[in-house]
């Protein structure tokens, strides 16, 4: 099973998010199971500081009536398209005014690109795996402008967070190599835009996101974002598998940025965690008061509102918080005037820190993720190997990971009233010893490796290629 995947991102060489996470750590899954995988991506700024092997291969990528031509380098099985106009950038897809305005023919290097070094090698893959709207054309080209070179060629589509569709002004088009026949409603054409991630929706021969919760929420208007109607056309094609995370970065035995070691079998050590958490962040040294922890963009998405709206209600009660996150500036000053309500007993730093994230999840004893939406989410899996207990909302792959009552608490409805009420049931959990540390074994003793995420692929990309 020859499979490539084309993704903009990819952990430890680039990231914004989850998707990075799934591009760095899928191959490896795969190619454990027997699969043989190459991962093609773009020569990002980040990526320039790791090692890398030139490659003989220059491409020409056609781009509207010119072209552009790029090189090639590899670490491993990942290879890394050079083009520094468009790649040697500080943001992955903008800087702090927006998004970048050449991201059409960015991203068009990249799906068009891939598919050249891969004609150049003579490589014709089994499965070409894309992510997310950047790759979203890649199967549209393949059924079409690259037909005779991949004529057996399966693709497959993974959403990794559907509000996000790469839409562009339709002047932009020609730039793809697409006539304006494709602008169609069927096709490339949405309420008058260019959508790439349309596109990869209409002619993937499979379709995925990244847990079952989401494949199904996505196919109704209030989390489809206008594409729901595609999606329930092509709902026999979509499947949810649930993102997997990598243990060998996340897991309280061997993680080297904690205070101290612990195990589901030994869990001494979590307590000196909570402690050096405390004192990091300037709280008073209680073992007798829960630590909440909150780790994640500071955006809508993540239900920031929330948590700020229920500051009264957590105020009254005896308990400390800490925060790490940056995003929306108006949710970062809501998260500083909630640390200030608080005083005392919250920590807030408007940040990125992957060190200090550990620390915290580690040293809390919940974890809170109140999204309004959360294709999978991944922090929630975190807590529950370093045995913080999540408190979730009940949208997407936090419905799928986190069990209400047995390895954490959900909450239904996205209002504060609903957040407090899950604290409080965390609260009195808390205070109860013996259930406290059932449900911190139960939720450690849960297994979300990446090993039965990537027999899950497997097991699709067979069942394309035998068609």
């Amino acid at each position: 099973m020859k499979v490539v995947i084309i993704a903009s991102e990819a952990v430890p060489f680039s990231k914004s998010g989850g998707l990075a996470d799934v591009a760095g750590a899928l191959p490896g899954a795969l190619e454990k199971i027997g699969a043989e995988v190459l991962v093609v991506s773009p020569l990002h700024r980040s990526v320039r500081k790791h090692a890398l092997e030139v490659c003989p291969e220059l491409i020409t990528v056609p781009l509207g009536p010119g072209s552009a031509w790029g090189a090639v380098r590899r670490s491993g099985n990942f290879h890394f398209l050079e083009h520094d106009y468009f790649f040697d950038r500080p943001g992955l897809y903008g800087d702090g005014h927006g998004d970048y305005a050449d991201n059409v023919a960015r991203f068009v290097f990249l799906c068009r690109g891939a598919l050249e070094l891969l004609s150049i090698r003579g490589i014709v893959p089994d499965i070409i795996h894309v992510h997310d709207w950047q790759a979203g054309l890649v199967p549209l080209y393949v059924k079409s402008l690259y037909a005779g070179v991949f004529p057996k060629t399966k693709t497959v589509l993974t959403v990794h967070n559907l509000a996000y569709q790469g839409r562009f002004w339709k002047v932009d088009l020609p730039v793809t190599g697409f006539g304006w026949d494709r602008f169609t409603w069927r096709e490339l054409e949405y309420h008058d835009d260019l959508n790439f991630l349309k596109a990869g929706l209409v002619h993937a021969d499979a379709l995925t996101t990244v847990s079952p919760t989401y494949a199904r929420e996505i196919q109704t208007p209030e989390f489809g974002y206008g594409l729901d109607g595609v999606l329930r056309d092509r709902a026999g094609n979509l499947r949810g598998i649930l993102n997997g995370v990598d243990y060998a970065e996340w897991s309280p035995e061997g993680d080297l940025h904690l205070a101290a070691p612990y195990s589901a079998r030994s869990l001494g050590g979590k307590g000196a965690c909570k402690e050096a958490l405390q004192r990091r962040c300037g709280l008073p040294l209680r073992a007798d008061v829960p630590v909440i922890g909150m780790v994640g963009r500071l955006v809508e998405q993540k239900g920031v509102d929330l948590l700020i709206d229920s500051a009264d209600a957590l105020a009254a009660r005896d308990l400390q918080l800490v925060v790490l996150g940056a995003g929306d500036r108006g949710y970062e000053d809501g998260m500083q005037w909630l640390g200030s309500r608080l005083r005392g007993r919250a920590s807030v730093h408007v940040a990125f820190d992957n060190e200090f994230a550990h620390q915290i999840i580690a040293g809390s004893d919940m974890l809170l993720v109140p999204s309004r939406y959360e294709p999978c989410g991944l922090t929630q899996i975190y807590a529950l190997r370093y045995g913080t207990v999540p408190i979730v909302r009940t949208t997407g792959g936090l419905a799928d990971t986190v069990s209400h009552g047995v390895t954490g608490f959900r909450f239904d409805h996205a209002t504060s009233d609903g957040l407090v009420w899950a604290v409080d049931r965390g609260l009195e959990a808390w205070r109860d010893r013996p259930r406290w540390e059932g449900m911190i074994r139960a939720g450690m003793a849960k297994d979300f490796s990446w090993d039965a995420s990537a027999r899950e692929y497997l097991r699709l990309f067979e069942s394309l290629a035998s068609r």
